[in-house]
């Protein structure tokens, strides 16, 4: 049994995948397609969300809903070459559009955009793309139906905008979606989106398309996860900035989720997770070349001659150095630290403090620094800690590989290979497991840093 998750970005694109999910059919393999939302929808719906809550322009949203429609109408009539199909699916897209366009000049009256809203929108990204994904396959001769997230038993918390699926979730979906892999059937879902125990529309967080294909591919004890995208694999580096970064073969699970989590944007950081669970194996396909192998993720460590896989890169970070001589010896800094930022919805990336508990440096993402900000300065009074300072021109760069742990020398290799280029770091974090080195360097060392590195180890 195959099971894939892929993204469609236009019509010709949701063909192709058809034609691809038609041939492993005929060849046998039991599957289920996740879907994403065409391209740039989902940004589209989010930035005129906002943008109509603000200035209550209900035009703007007829304007919106026209160049929606049309983009959609065109993937059709790209995808589907039954008139009788077309039709049908025209019908299903109206009916989400005017759904869409009422819940848009709702919230220009309201003037307020809330987070179970911002999820209710989001979602019709997926809940559009998914009747045409059905739609091309039915063309080409199968059957095929489609679910939303949540109809095929996907149950979350009610943590809108980034939703954790419960633990009935598998066995609902399990009941609901495995008596269609022995049938003719090809079950297409939507990503990203599914629902809490109330029904109310959640979402798994920004590329959780993967992590809904993960989750259902769990549930229904699938023997591979297949993630479709438009590269080779997981590579040695972003290829953006390494011309000659390559795909790699095989990795393991801590691997990719060290990957995904420090920049590699091919995985979602919580697609991993419900595979490891079940032991799952993963892998990584390239849409428009689907003979090549791509990259398998495994449960072990995988031997190979490479102490590092891959060198990776996060942009948009700002550093906060917490600095004052009464953190020396006070029991309890580092905890109320951690949970002010908590409690305004901040997630720190990585960590650093010395010996001397004088000094704390964490990494955010740079849209919530000045929230963090503020919320460490009113936690605190000058007498613990003197100082809060930030730097926003700053990166963040990993060096990740199982074969690290245990192997000496690794630090040494990058820290002198950046000496060399004379790339001054700023901050440093390594966890006790080895897997992965992280640090901190200024934005104009980044590029130089990354490539300088990924030389080293490539060689």
């Amino acid at each position: 049994m195959k099971f894939g998750g892929t993204s469609v970005a236009n019509g010709e694109k949701i063909r192709h995948v058809a034609t691809l999910l038609k041939g492993f059919h005929e060849k046998g393999d039991e599957l289920i397609a996740v879907t994403s939302a065409l391209g740039g929808v989902t940004d589209g719906l989010m930035n005129t969300a906002k943008d109509v809550a603000k200035n209550g322009k209900i035009s703007q949203v007829k304007e919106f809903i026209a160049d929606i429609t049309k983009k959609h109408y065109d993937a059709i009539h790209a995808a589907i070459d039954d008139e009788d199909i077309v039709s049908e699916t025209i019908e299903t897209i109206d009916l989400r559009l005017d759904e869409l366009e009422k819940a848009l000049i709702g919230i220009c009256y309201l003037g307020e955009l809330t987070p179970r809203s911002i999820d209710y929108i989001s979602s019709y990204g997926e809940r559009l793309a998914a009747p045409i994904v059905s739609g091309s396959i039915r063309s080409l001769g199968m059957e095929s139906k489609w679910f939303t997230g949540g109809e095929a038993g996907i149950i979350t918390d009610d943590n809108y905008g980034n939703a954790r699926p419960l633990e009935k979730s598998y066995d609902l979906i399990k009941e609901r979606l495995s008596p269609l892999l022995n049938s003719s059937i090809i079950t297409v879902v939507t990503g990203f989106i599914a629902e809490n125990e109330t029904g109310i529309i959640t979402t798994l967080g920004r590329s959780g398309s993967d992590f809904s294909a993960s989750i259902i591919g769990a549930a229904v004890q699938a023997d591979e996860i297949w993630l479709w995208k438009e590269v080779h694999g997981i590579m040695t580096s972003d290829p953006k900035i390494v011309p000659e970064a390559k795909p790699l073969t095989q990795i393991s699970y801590i691997e990719a989720m060290e990957l995904s989590y420090f920049g590699a944007k091919v995985l979602h950081p919580r697609t991993i997770e419900p595979a490891i669970k079940h032991r799952i194996p993963v892998r990584v396909k390239n849409t428009f070349e689907p003979s090549f192998e791509g990259t398998l993720i495994v449960a072990d460590q995988v031997p190979s001659q490479d102490v590092v896989k891959a060198v990776t890169l996060i942009k948009n970070v700002a550093l906060i150095n917490i600095c004052g001589a009464g953190m020396m010896g006070t029991i309890g800094t580092a905890a109320r630290v951690f949970t002010s930022l908590a409690k305004v919805g901040v997630n720190i990336i990585m960590i650093s403090q010395g010996s001397s508990e004088s000094n704390m440096s964490i990494v955010i993402d740079e849209e919530q620094l000045e929230t963090a900000v503020n919320a460490v300065r009113s936690e605190f009074n000058r007498n613990v800690v003197g100082d809060v300072v930030y730097d926003r021109d700053i990166c963040v760069i990993a060096v990740v590989g199982a074969g690290m742990d245990g192997t000496p020398g690794v630090s040494g290799r990058v820290f002198s290979t950046l000496g060399r280029e004379k790339i001054n770091v700023i901050m440093i974090s390594q966890g006790s497991s080895q897997h992965n080195i992280s640090f901190v360097v200024s934005s104009k060392d980044a590029i130089n840093a990354v490539r300088a590195l990924h030389r080293e180890f490539s060689n």
